[in-house]
């Protein structure tokens, strides 16, 4: 059951008014008729696969889009109707997207001329709404909305905070931004995903910031995590001990909860993958450069992750930040888990 709560988060006096346009034009159909409740997807790794799959699950038609004919396979046995034509996704009522970066994004969106293939801007039927869940830039997501809008089509950001497991579990939570009848139209879809979904007004570039910057919390509490535990390791502590200590008093929250076990354990299976992880840093980044607004700590973690990309762990999870911690402490480290 969808559990939704509007959020207020207006610009600032003296702001840009971003927000979404509050009206669409129209176009001809060409013969095309848009078909209710067929949803498409678009992005199907391992956290898309896991969301088309709990669409499916109750009851949901999932037109899965993929590029590679290999995949088809996998999918179908998640319930999904695979496809390799883009086009097949133009008829939808809703197309999902849960794609890796901006490039992603656009090139879903805009099509690629130089290789033929048509974007969704073109292609979906007034009235079809796009429900990008990317963790893309502010900027990108302004243009998505815009364009869609011009086209007479919905445009609902809503990135998520969790992981594949949380994915598969239907725990995520949601951030939704956009034009609040195209929100409520999405809203069954999203309680099948998640497990709550915060609305964050109209504008969607606001969702893809609160998403960037929660991001960045998380981030900046896992290199703190690495730095203390290889501190305590260096002094021959167990920081198992530390951490019960600290997660029942003063920072009992999910992610020190959560990722504090992993870091003691040394279990860095790859999940958020450091390269991701590095791509939303340096969006949040750009995003305080914009307002002049600096980010210190976030720095720190920029350059941690590109020590550890260049020490070759760039399959690893996110919370690697605490063996990239440890071995420029030169504490002894074992042998990442999970990772061949």
């Amino acid at each position: 059951m969808l559990d939704d709560e509007s959020v207020p988060f207006l610009p600032s006096p003296g702001a840009a008014d971003a927000a979404a346009p509050k009206s669409r034009g129209d176009r001809p159909l060409n013969g095309r008729r848009l078909t209710q409740g067929k949803i498409g997807f678009v992005g199907l790794g391992r956290m898309g696969a896991a969301m088309a799959a709990n669409l499916a699950a109750v009851g949901r038609r999932v037109v899965a889009y993929v590029r590679r004919p290999e995949q088809m396979d996998k999918l179908v046995a998640l319930g999904l109707k695979p496809t390799t034509i883009i086009v097949d996704l133009f008829d939808c009522e809703v197309v999902i997207t849960m794609l890796p970066d901006d490039d992603a994004a656009r090139d879903v969106v805009f099509g690629r001329a130089d290789l033929g293939i048509e974007g969704l801007a073109t292609g979906l039927m007034p009235h079809a709404i796009h429900l990008s869940m990317s963790t893309i830039s502010t900027a990108t997501a302004s243009k998505l909305a815009a364009e869609h809008a011009r086209r007479g089509q919905g445009y609902v950001a809503a990135p998520v905070f969790g992981n594949p497991d949380a994915a598969k579990t239907r725990q995520l939570f949601v951030i939704a931004a956009g034009i609040p009848a195209d929100v409520k139209r999405c809203r069954p879809l999203l309680g099948n995903l998640g497990q709550r979904t915060f609305t964050v007004g109209t504008d969607p570039a606001h969702a893809n910031l609160i998403k960037l910057l929660g991001n960045m919390m998380t981030a900046t509490a896992l290199e703190m995590l690495g730095e203390i535990v290889a501190l305590l390791r260096k002094r021959g502590l167990d920081p198992r001990v530390f951490i019960e200590i600290l997660t029942n008093t003063m920072f009992g929250g999910r992610v020190h909860r959560l990722y504090g076990d992993r870091i003691v354990a040394q279990e860095y299976q790859p999940g958020f993958a450091l390269p991701l992880a590095l791509k939303d840093v340096r969006l949040a980044l750009a995003e305080a450069e914009l307002q002049a607004v600096p980010l210190p700590s976030v720095s720190v973690v920029r350059d941690r992750l590109m020590a550890g990309i260049a020490h070759g762990h760039a399959d690893l999870d996110w919370t690697a930040l605490a063996l990239i911690a440890a071995e420029e402490a030169g504490v002894e480290t074992v042998p990442p888990v999970g990772v061949t």
